[in-house]
């Protein structure tokens, strides 16, 4: 073997290492569980063909989780796109403090999940809201009849789609700031000169020339948003009666806490096939908005 062979293998051997153990691994035991009777504690393992995949679709709860996790990746991205846009356009004009401002529009991606969520959990509480202690001193609602963000079905699940499109907010907005700075300065100052206004250049010009970096910051949020627990979690634990349960926690709560880690996998391996479907379509739209 070559030296600049034996050098890209060696190069080459952590990564590959990496992906096997963390997520290779992994993946490879979910699919072993999702057709076994594994539970926590069991010494054995015994083939049951598709039994758990027929119960966890026989479950109201999973239904629920499943369309869930479409609502709230869905709305998520919607509020994460349109307000990363709003938020690129402002931070790409030159003005005094605008790394201070880029830095505070970050801090909620760099900041510890766990810790913001927790914030907003205190924000939204029924007894010590600050939301609904504002909305009283207001007089627009009634000491005694304030509203139960994490304790009304609607209200939780629009609660944690904010929550958690304010944590996603700051990774689209990178992502399209860097889209809009790649374009040149010739060709809306062109149009500019041809006499466009800002919202047709920004429609008829900008977003066309932007749209592969979209279709980037989109398939990002929703990987992120349908593999992430993390704020139903903190928030609401997938309350109340499951009205914001998704897949992920409906998975952790199966398996990890409720120790049936055959049916946890199961629900798991449910994300496979959607991750996949979404991640083509996504790449193929980038690539024809590519080729155009």
């Amino acid at each position: 073997m070559r030296p600049s062979t034996r050098l890209g293998v060696a190069m080459f051997a952590p990564a590959l290492l990496y992906i096997t153990a963390l997520i290779g691994l992994p993946l490879a035991l979910a699919f072993l569980y999702s057709v076994g009777d594994v539970t926590v504690g069991s010494v054995g393992w015994h083939f049951v063909g598709l039994r758990n995949f027929e119960s966890v679709l026989q479950s109201p709860s999973f239904r629920r989780a499943l369309l869930n996790s479409f609502v709230f990746t869905v709305a998520t991205q919607v509020i994460v796109i349109v307000c990363a846009n709003v938020l690129a356009l402002a931070l790409e004009a030159p003005f005094r403090g605008r790394g201070v401002v880029r830095f505070l529009v970050l801090l909620p991606w760099v900041a510890p999940i766990s810790l913001g969520a927790i914030g907003w959990k205190w924000i939204l509480d029924s007894i010590y809201s600050v939301i609904n202690w504002t909305l009283v001193h207001l007089h627009l609602v009634k000491p005694f009849d304030a509203p139960m963000w994490l304790g009304d079905p609607v209200l939780a699940m629009a609660s944690v789609v904010l929550v958690h499109s304010w944590r996603m907010i700051p990774f689209s907005t990178v992502i399209l700031l860097a889209g809009l700075t790649s374009i040149p300065r010739e060709i809306p100052e062109a149009a500019a000169v041809d006499g466009a206004g800002f919202w047709r250049t920004h429609f008829t010009i900008t977003l066309p020339m932007m749209a592969p970096i979209i279709n980037v910051a989109v398939l990002f949020g929703v990987i992120f948003t349908f593999t992430d627990m993390t704020v139903v979690y903190i928030l609401t634990r997938g309350g109340p009666y499951d009205t914001t349960q998704v897949l992920p926690s409906l998975a952790f709560f199966t398996g990890i806490l409720g120790s049936d880690l055959a049916e946890g996998a199961a629900i798991s391996v449910f994300l496979v096939p959607i991750l996949v479907a979404i991640a083509l379509l996504m790449l193929r739209v980038a690539h024809r908005a590519e080729v155009v």
